[in-house]
């Protein structure tokens, strides 16, 4: 790092008295925080919180060590690689973050879950991550949209980081170390700008300035592009006062109605490229472990970062560049530019946030995953199945005292935790193959449901402790993932009034449907009773009868079982 910071010095490592009235620190038992009102920096240093998969002792067989190697594919290098991070026992992560002109769209989840879940992985294998993500504030399609409203720019701007911030809630991803705006980062921008001018790289044009493509012969590394197949860009108008129609703006001079800040250039405002290498190099150095985000932007956001970042400084590096695939729909990607989008918050209110969340970690993040009702349904269909199978355990749990548990399970329970213990190990270190771990969630659940509902798990030896064991290691993984809730029983609740939702009945209505069938199985008309399990089927409702009475749990509507079945 050191002859990095000859370049640029990460803005943590200033002095808190150089953000008078807006920087404050504190602790809160271990954790020492730093809050910055601008760059909303939450927690840049914490304790780890990794922990095994079972705590408990486990008679046997050793417990397997979570692997002293990540395997993480490289788009640079078109590989695997083994993560080895500059800083033993640290990272520095910056994902590219949204443009805030509009709700976002499920291509955007796709993109925060997926390096929320490495996040949490590298958080739980011990690394200390500092993990910056950006808010563009600052953009053509901003000024568009808050001239379309007569809102301010950055007005407008501010209201929808804000409710992006509430979708990553709902998807359960934790918040980031730095959460940096564009417009806060002015001073930032310039100064890169004027170090990618001085070293020869950009030209000046009544007030515009352009980075010179020809200038770096490395110039489509990243995308595999090369410089004669190049557009003029995303975001950007063909000029013929640019000498090379690939070169693209550093600094765009000032047009009427439009927010602009002063410069050396003149009044303006910044290109988009310029920010991400300003702010990552600003929290990060120029030399750090990951960038990533979504496969749309290696060309030519992330080509253009790589390019100014190395213009400003020759000992910029980046170990490893990291990016998902599209969410489509019908094969085409999704995007606000095509129209064929869903927002989030229009998915999520007929589906639970976490059956999102888990329908997209049940493709590899790399792959293309396909959005339909049948996906949906199929994810809210397990996610009730793991957190009811979770319950039932649970209740179970609460009627033993946890002090006269045994120190020691069964053999057969050792080797089913082993067991899952190495797949989700050989998985998760092996380029976060989440649709792995996920089918592997099947055996300990199934487990626990023998253990709790059959003659022959109720009389098992050492039975509560195995329950215990199990629980304990599908949680922490579930935690890894970031499937883990609050509360079983309250997502239960959750997902049946989703459920109830997209079938258009109330509880009450089902109940009443539960009461008819019972009545009609008394009276022997088997016709009538068979009927109404058909009709609730139909929409999603399943009926469980046990001699506790009946009962009923969402299920996938019958339609769209039968989609399921030619699908595959």
């Amino acid at each position: 790092m050191g002859t990095l910071l000859k370049c640029y010095k990460p803005l943590f490592l200033i002095q808190l008295s150089a953000f008078p009235n807006s920087a404050r620190t504190f602790r809160l038992g271990t954790h020492r925080f730093f809050t910055f009102r601008k760059a909303n920096i939450r927690c840049l240093s914490s304790p780890s919180s990794s922990q095994p998969l079972v705590k408990e002792k486990i008679r046997g067989k050793p417990e397997n060590p979570w692997p002293s190697e990540l395997w993480l594919h490289n788009t640079m290098s078109r590989k695997k690689e083994a993560f080895k991070p500059k800083v033993e026992g640290k990272v520095g992560m910056y994902v590219c973050g949204v443009t805030a002109y509009d709700l976002s769209h499920i291509g955007h989840a796709r993109v925060y879950v997926t390096f929320d879940v490495l996040y949490r992985y590298l958080k739980h294998l011990g690394y200390q991550v500092c993990y910056v993500r950006n808010f563009t504030d600052v953009d053509d399609k901003i000024i568009n949209r808050a001239n379309e409203l007569g809102e301010d720019p950055i007005s407008l701007s501010r209201r929808f980081c804000e409710e992006f911030n509430q979708d990553m809630s709902y998807l359960q991803c934790l918040p980031p170390s730095v959460e940096p705006r564009v417009s806060d980062h002015m001073p930032q921008i310039k100064d890169m700008i004027k170090k990618i001018i001085d070293n020869g790289y950009a030209y000046i044009v009544d007030g515009d300035v352009y980075f010179t493509v020809d200038k770096f012969p490395e110039y489509g590394r990243l995308s595999g592009r090369k410089l004669e197949d190049n557009r003029a860009g995303e975001r950007v108008a063909v000029d013929s006062r640019k000498k090379n129609p690939a070169d693209f703006a550093l600094w765009k001079s000032a047009k009427e109605g439009e927010p602009f800040w002063d410069s050396p250039w003149g009044p303006g405002r910044p290109g988009w490229h310029i920010e991400c290498s300003a702010m990552s190099a600003a929290y990060l150095g120029y030399s750090f472990d990951i960038h990533g985000g979504g496969m749309d932007l290696v060309f030519p956001h992330h080509e253009n970062e790589i390019a100014q970042s190395c213009a400003a400084c020759e000992q910029t590096n980046i170990s490893y560049w990291i990016h998902n695939g599209f969410v489509t729909i019908d094969s085409e990607k999704m995007s606000k530019s095509l129209g064929n989008f869903f927002t989030i918050r229009q998915v999520i209110d007929v589906y639970h946030p976490l059956a999102l969340r888990l329908f997209l970690l049940s493709t590899h993040y790399r792959s293309p995953v396909n959005y339909s009702d049948v996906q949906l349904e199929s994810a809210s269909d397990r996610i009730f199945y793991i957190y009811q199978t979770l319950l039932d355990c649970e209740d179970v749990l609460s009627q033993h005292d946890e002090a006269t548990r045994k120190d020691s399970i069964p053999p057969d329970t050792v080797d089913g935790i082993n067991k899952f213990h190495n797949v989700v190990v050989a998985s998760m270190s092996d380029d976060l193959r989440t649709p792995d771990v996920l089918a592997a969630l099947s055996d300990p659940l199934k487990t626990i449901n023998d253990l709790v509902h059959t003659r022959k798990g109720k009389k098992q030896n050492l039975r509560i402790e195995s329950l215990a064991a199990l629980e304990k290691t599908i949680r922490n993984v579930l935690s890894i993932l970031g499937l883990m809730p609050a509360s079983y029983s309250e997502i239960l609740h959750q997902l049946r009034e989703k459920a109830l939702k997209r079938a258009k009945l109330t509880e009450n209505q089902v109940l009443q449907k539960i009461e008819e069938r019972t009545i009609a199985r008394k009276n022997k008309e088997y016709e009538k009773s068979d009927a109404i399990r058909k009709d609730l089927a139909a929409v999603g409702i399943t009926l469980m009868d046990s001699p506790d009475g009946t009962t009923w749990r969402p299920a996938v509507p019958l339609a769209l079982q039968e989609q399921q079945v030619t699908e595959t």
